[in-house]
């Protein structure tokens, strides 16, 4: 059965009723509802819808996510989506946690990022991160894109694989989990998705979360972007095989 099959089947099962939408995890051998939170919260984010990103925020803390895990996945958003998905993501997340402890719901706060070493050389570390992500034992040489402009070159592996990804309030598998969330609910994005879904692979989520992820899509977000995601999923699968 393919992605696309599987997505529709699961679909069709929770609008006739016939099984629960938290019971696509056990179906699938899926994404954990902590896991699907973040794809929700970071979907929505990235559209800017911020009707359907107040109840994922609520849903996110009601998962298991800190209050500052879910501040880093709205930091982290910025890199993908600009900073004014990001902050007004952020806006609506004040607002939720308000809200909360109005209602004396006390949300876990989390720890904070650990320090960043002063003496980080930024260029390699990010270099070396991005190697990882791409399932690389070695950092490659320049891609024509990168000498062609090496100024973003070294703003994504300074800054995007060094200052943001060393922090560890999430794993690089909670952040690339929020990245293909993102670029699935964005137009003019396979490119990086299906770069993106290979490099969540490569930090350990399964095929069959994967295709968890695109069932998580089509139930939470979107039939027609769970479609697609599907459709780059499918390819990036092929290679791997």
């Amino acid at each position: 059965m393919n992605i696309k099959q599987l997505t529709a089947i699961a679909v069709a099962a929770i609008i006739l009723g016939t099984v629960a939408a938290s019971e696509v995890q056990a179906m699938n051998n899926a994404l954990d509802a902590r896991q699907q939170a973040i794809v929700a919260i970071a979907a929505f984010t990235a559209s800017g819808d911020m009707g359907r990103l107040t109840p994922a925020l609520h849903e996110g803390l009601n998962s298991g996510l800190t209050v500052n895990e879910v501040k880093e996945i709205l930091v982290q958003m910025y890199a993908y989506t600009g900073f004014p998905r990001s902050l007004n993501g952020m806006a609506a997340f004040m607002k939720v946690v308000d809200e909360r402890k109005a209602k004396g719901i006390l949300d876990e706060i989390g720890r904070d990022a650990s320090p960043i070493p002063a003496d980080l050389d930024k260029d390699a570390y990010g270099a070396r991160v991005r190697a990882d992500l791409s399932g690389l034992k070695d950092v490659p040489p320049p891609a024509a894109w990168q000498e062609f402009s090496p100024v973003i070159d070294d703003f994504l592996k300074q800054h995007l694989f060094a200052d943001i990804f060393a922090r560890d309030v999430l794993t690089r598998q909670e952040r690339e989990l929020a990245t293909v969330a993102a670029l699935a609910n964005m137009t003019g994005t396979a490119g990086q998705l299906s770069y993106h879904l290979g490099a969540a692979m490569n930090t350990g989520l399964t095929e069959a979360q994967m295709q968890s992820f695109v069932t998580v899509l089509a139930a939470k977000v979107g039939e027609d972007e769970a479609a697609i995601a599907g459709e780059v999923l499918e390819g990036v699968l092929a290679k791997r095989k």
